[in-house]
């Protein structure tokens, strides 16, 4: 009598198949947040002190991270996640510049900051004078002033993402505020904007 023929396992074709799922659901998700968030991301850096080039890189290594990191990632908390990044980044990208400038590097080839098309003159004009007056303030005051003021982020929200206190975020938010009209009063004082007395 002949035996029975072996039952054919198809548990490795179905592990195949739920982890082709998950990596396609993952691809999904990163696809959805990139959509959802890079411009923000990108504003972000960019009032974080980082040119246009530098902010291009800089999104590109923020999202990055969040691609590596998605399975510790809260849903519903990827703008936290994202913001926390985004600081590091900006403030790594801040030191290597830094440490670049008392090297003497050399600049780097090809268009530094290309104006984008959708930006009118007095516009490009109004956000250089603001870019110039956030570099002035110190680098905590700045972070939280931007997300709130700039980014409309919740004090509740910034605080997750920089993993500060409430009260630190609204004492930072005041100081913030207190010194942003300081750096102005001393320009139009200057005649450097404006709206003051030469």
């Amino acid at each position: 009598m002949a035996s029975a023929p072996a039952p054919v396992s198809d548990a490795p074709s179905s592990r195949r198949d739920a982890e082709l799922a998950v990596a396609e659901a993952r691809h999904q998700w990163l696809r959805r947040v990139f959509d959802a968030e890079f411009n923000f991301v990108w504003r972000f850096l960019r009032r974080l002190g980082l040119d246009p080039t530098d902010a291009d890189d800089g999104a590109q290594q923020v999202f990055m991270v969040i691609a590596k990191a998605q399975e510790r990632i809260v849903p519903g908390k990827e703008r936290a996640f994202l913001c926390g990044t985004a600081v590091r980044v900006a403030s790594d990208a801040r030191r290597r510049k830094q440490r670049c400038r008392e090297v003497a590097c050399d600049p780097p080839e090809g268009p530094t900051s290309a104006p984008l098309p959708d930006v009118l003159a007095d516009r490009r004009q109004a956000r250089a004078l603001l870019d110039q007056v956030l570099s002035e303030l110190r680098e905590e005051l700045r972070t939280v002033f931007v997300l709130y003021e700039l980014e409309e982020l919740s004090s509740r929200e910034i605080g997750a993402a920089l993993g500060l206190p409430r009260g630190t975020v609204a004492s930072r938010l005041r100081k913030a505020r207190a010194e942003f009209q300081a750096i102005i009063r001393r320009k139009r004082a200057r005649g450097e904007i404006p709206g003051g007395d030469r």
